[in-house]
């Protein structure tokens, strides 16, 4: 439990713990499956819908032996209006409703006795359609609808206006990806709670799946009062909501674990963060520090973070390209081949390549 974060993964991440490390690892994969398992090709019938089935999906994404079975797919619908001169350009054709991941619970009894209970995976991946990326650019924040807001807050908790349309809107036939989660964590906890069985939940994501994954748990722990331990593990996903919000999210014991590439601009949107010091000290006057607190600007870094450069690995291909250091691969490259930064070991091998890298220099021709 302590690499899900139980004691906020004290002494594990500088150094980073070689388990962890692994941990990590192990669910950025699960958000590959969802990217790979994703119908890119808009010129297809099934643009935007899973390739796979729920049976043999994880298997053809190379995660058979994880001993997890997929047991519900996942919409999300955007209310943002498309204007009409994009519907005529074939290329940006974008369906109202797209998958845009999964649950999986595991199912293998050598992997629940290894782990110590049963675990719960809630995986998303990143932006991928136009409707989405239109989502991304409503950056205001705003408060949540009634039934996700605690009862007995003083100041309304507040996230990105598209995610949160991108997580409660619905359309004809297809549930909102908040009631599709709710739904299956309700069968899911009816179905083992009467095996005393211990749970837990994992939810992860990439980009805007990152995001979406920060408020599922917030979501899940304020739905269910009696949830099981919930953790968040993001890859490069962008800011979600204001301190009202992540104060909830302290409150309801979620535990995230945020993995950031100092050199991806998307980690460092939308809006601002302002010191908690500066925002609580009395150095600032009331007005002001209200301001501050209801401003729709103004969010919130949430969780503990695992922070990573592109700088450190010269090896990774376009490296300064904001692409790549957003890339889902360019972290998971990053994780494998972290050092800390009080580590001897990070100077001696950043020399190593330096030395290696001026005698190609010297060697190649002119």
């Amino acid at each position: 439990m302590e690499y899900q974060g139980i004691k906020d993964w004290e002494g594990l991440l500088d150094p980073l713990d070689d388990q962890l490390r692994m941990h990590i690892l192990s669910y950025g994969h699960f958000v590959e499956a969802a990217y790979r398992s994703f119908d890119f090709d808009v010129a297809s019938p099934m643009y935007a819908t899973c390739r796979y089935e729920e049976d043999s999906m994880l298997a053809r994404c190379g995660l058979g032996k994880s001993g997890y079975k997929v047991v519900r797919n996942l919409y999300a619908t955007s209310a943002v209006c498309i204007p009409r001169w994009m519907k005529r350009v074939p290329n940006l054709v974008s369906p109202r409703s797209s998958w845009i991941g999964y649950v999986a619970v595991c199912d293998d009894v050598e992997e629940i006795s290894q782990l110590g209970r049963r675990n719960v995976v809630i995986a998303f991946r990143g932006t991928a359609t136009l409707s989405e990326w239109l989502e991304n650019l409503r950056a205001t924040l705003t408060c949540l609808p009634d039934d996700m807001a605690p009862a007995d807050c003083t100041r309304p908790p507040m996230v990105q206006s598209g995610l949160l349309s991108l997580y409660t809107s619905s359309y004809e036939c297809c549930h909102s990806l908040r009631d599709s989660i709710r739904e299956e964590m309700h069968k899911i906890l009816e179905m083992f709670s009467n095996d005393n069985e211990s749970l837990s939940i994992t939810i992860t994501g990439h980009s805007l799946g990152a995001a979406l994954a920060i408020l599922t748990a917030y979501d899940i722990t304020t739905e269910f009062c009696h949830a099981p331990p919930v953790t968040v593990v993001s890859f490069g996903g962008p800011r979600v909501g204001n301190h009202h919000f992540r104060s909830q999210l302290e409150a309801n014991g979620t535990k995230i674990l945020r993995i950031v590439n100092s050199d991806d601009p998307i980690t460092k949107v939308p809006g601002f963060v302002f010191d908690d010091m500066a925002v609580s000290g009395s150095g600032m006057p009331r007005w002001l520090r209200k301001w501050v607190e209801d401003t729709r600007y103004a969010y919130a870094e949430v969780g503990k973070e695992l922070r990573l450069s592109s700088k450190d690995c010269p090896e990774v291909i376009g490296s300064g390209n904001v692409a790549t250091c957003h890339d889902l691969k360019t972290y998971l490259h990053l994780i494998n081949n972290f050092v800390s930064s009080n580590c001897p070991l990070r100077a001696t091998a950043k020399r190593v390549i330096k030395m290696e890298q001026s005698k190609t220099t010297a060697s190649a021709p002119v």
